[in-house]
């Protein structure tokens, strides 16, 4: 195997992969990187078992081959090369010589016959959709994904597909988040939704947006993630990136329930207003007390907080709203994350009475429910 690449292409391709590699894996080959040279192109793969990742970055493969190295010690040397080019030479005892201007390393690997391959689907891809627009909606959700190990179905995000529409839904039980768009479908399959683990869609988030197109194929254990890289991004010549992941076993709750039927009360706010409002008034509330209040009349929100240790706030917001007075109060986070993730400048808020939930809805599909606190 004996291939030469640009040092900054090779760098940033590693630094793709690296990710995925804990400190202390189950087996010595997870400290690895798969590195396969055939035609033009040099494949990097890394994986921990429940997640997988694969890119590809062009390069002048001298003679075609394979071997794994320590992926983390790899890439510290490739980036601190001296040389613009880095030739990389392996012998038949899986040793990897690497020279770039007068350096040259010596870096003993493992043969790739240990590493475990990433699965395989029976179809090319079923879903496509544009990166920018996905990255959109997991952003959109991902904070109402629950840290409880007491129902692990609800630590991830819902991917749900039907009619030609993708639903990505999460909730932590406290809230819950849920947006909604159409979808082309590419292929025909049986599983129509899948649960994305917590670590997955966070790996998802680093990865999206820097290219155009992104297809999804998925079965009931796993879902694989193919997306596309523009060269003008600063993966240099990274081809293309594929992430494949275990879902989440289990049935997900009927997400529906729990979106009100009747919001008899709708008001709409500036998205950003309302985000600075909420904002500082979290900064005088305590652990004891994370009540945010809302008070609702005449085309005014006043929203005041107070806590024994750190004193009070209040402060009026103009909004669009002639229903009867209403009284309501809230965990300023549960709102502050939603507003954050958003990008539309207003906001719709609905709810039926005092002690009913809040809705927060935007006019791209976007739903957050949020429940209520008992005013004191």
């Amino acid at each position: 195997m004996k291939f030469q690449i640009k040092r900054d292409h090779f760098s940033n391709a590693l630094q793709q992969v690296q990710n995925l590699v804990s400190f202390r894996p189950s087996m010595p080959i997870l400290f690895n990187v798969l590195l396969e040279a055939e035609g033009e192109y040099l494949k990097l793969t890394t994986t921990n078992l429940d997640m997988g990742i694969r890119c590809k970055i062009k390069g002048e493969i001298i003679e075609p081959g394979s071997i794994t190295l320590p992926v983390k010690r790899l890439a510290s040397i490739v980036k601190d090369l001296p040389g613009a080019e880095v030739l990389v030479e392996v012998n038949a005892s899986n040793q990897a010589q690497l020279r770039s201007g007068g350096a040259k390393y010596k870096i003993m690997g493992l043969s790739r016959d240990e590493f475990p391959p990433l699965p395989k689907f029976d179809v090319p891809a079923l879903y496509q959709f544009e990166q920018n627009d996905f990255e959109r909606m997991i952003h959109s959700v991902a904070y109402a994904q629950s840290t409880s190990e007491d129902r692990y179905i609800l630590n991830g995000v819902h991917v749900n597909f039907a009619d030609n529409n993708v639903n990505l839904v999460a909730t932590d039980g406290r809230r819950l988040a849920l947006i909604s768009t159409k979808v082309d479908t590419v292929a025909s399959g049986t599983a129509s939704s899948f649960v994305l683990p917590r670590a997955t869609v966070g790996e998802l988030e680093r990865v999206l947006g820097r290219g155009k197109n992104m297809k999804i194929v998925f079965n009931e254990r796993q879902v694989g993630f193919e997306l596309d890289v523009d060269e003008s991004e600063s993966f240099g010549l990274v081809d293309s990136i594929y992430l494949v992941s275990k879902v989440v076993e289990g049935s997900y709750p009927n997400y529906r329930q729990v979106i009100p039927q009747e919001t008899i009360n709708r008001v709409m706010i500036d998205r950003q207003g309302l985000l600075g409002v909420i904002k500082r008034a979290s900064l005088v509330i305590s652990d004891k007390n994370r009540a945010v209040k809302f008070k609702m009349a005449n085309n005014v929100l006043e929203v005041s907080a107070s806590s024994s240790e750190f004193g009070e706030f209040h402060e009026a917001l103009a909004i669009r709203y002639e229903g009867a007075e209403a009284q309501m109060a809230f965990n300023p986070e549960y709102i502050i994350q939603p507003l954050s993730a958003l990008t539309k400048d207003e906001v719709a808020f609905e709810f039926k009475d005092d002690l009913s939930p809040g809705v927060f809805k935007t006019d791209d599909n976007f739903i957050c429910v949020v429940m209520p606190l008992r005013i004191q």
